[in-house]
């Protein structure tokens, strides 16, 4: 875990096939909330975010990415589980090397002790407020590409 007051540095994957786009389900204790968030995570000192963002998704969900293109970087300043943090997020837009993944419904991953789901999600239900995505920033990258 990062230590308070520090900025992290993460990769985020945007997966997005027709109307659906490929989350991670979290959910905040403090807020009794649930939300969805692209997958990735922290850039290790003296790698490339573009390589962290492959290495994460080997690691978590044993994904080869392809595709890869860089969309911009986004500042995240949120308080999760009653702590602040700061994340300066480098966004990207891929695609599943292997076309299993877009067949699945959902699948269980480990994020150091916790247990994940990562899941396919309607775009809409994101538009209509229903669902929250995280951070919301993110909604500028997705409605470009209709």
């Amino acid at each position: 875990m990062h230590k308070q007051g520090e900025i992290r540095v993460i990769a985020l994957g945007l997966i997005r096939d027709g109307d659906r786009i490929f989350l991670s389900e979290g959910y905040d204790p403090v807020k009794q909330q649930t939300f969805y968030r692209a997958l990735g995570g922290g850039v290790d000192f003296g790698e490339t975010s573009y390589q962290a963002l492959q290495r994460e998704f080997q690691e978590e969900i044993q994904a080869e990415l392809t595709n890869i293109r860089y969309l911009g970087c986004l500042e995240n300043i949120f308080v999760y589980s009653g702590q602040p943090g700061h994340e300066l997020i480098q966004l990207y837009q891929c695609d599943f090397a292997d076309s299993k993944f877009y067949l699945l419904e959902q699948l269980t991953f480990a994020e150091g002790e916790r247990q994940k789901k990562a899941l396919w999600v309607e775009f809409d239900k994101f538009k209509s407020g229903e669902l929250r995505l995280v951070p919301e920033a993110i909604f500028e990258y997705l409605s470009e590409r209709g």
